[in-house]
């Protein structure tokens, strides 16, 4: 299983982006797609996780600026940031958790793709 993430970059306050992570290979079975991020001295933090079920949850700091969504059929997850602030410069990781025949989830990571929020 490789996740591929992309869509980092640099914007000014108040700039939006949009980050895409691709599971491979396609036709995977998933139970929830998120992203976390890593500010520098900081722990990796959820932002956001959607479920196969379509249910979101988010990180008390960005609702009402972020978005997640999912294409089943391609097996991507997008974030989609608006509004983005200073404090969301981070270091963006895709996760996906793939179900097994076992009591146990798969877990996998993708590269970081870096934000960074300055004038």
């Amino acid at each position: 299983v490789q996740l591929q993430a992309s869509g980092g970059g640099l914007v000014q306050p108040g700039g939006s982006l949009r980050l895409s992570c691709v599971a491979s290979p396609s036709g995977l079975s998933v139970n929830s797609m998120a992203w976390y991020r890593q500010a520098p001295g900081l722990q990796r933090e959820l932002v956001a996780r959607i479920t196969i079920g379509g249910v979101t949850n988010y990180l008390d700091s960005v609702k009402g600026r972020f978005i997640i969504s999912r294409d089943s059929n391609k097996n991507t997850v997008y974030l989609q940031m608006n509004n983005l602030k200073p404090e969301d410069t981070a270091a963006y990781y895709c996760n996906v958790r793939f179900p097994t025949t076992g009591p146990y989830e798969h877990v996998a990571w993708g590269q970081g793709t870096l934000v960074t929020v300055s004038s």
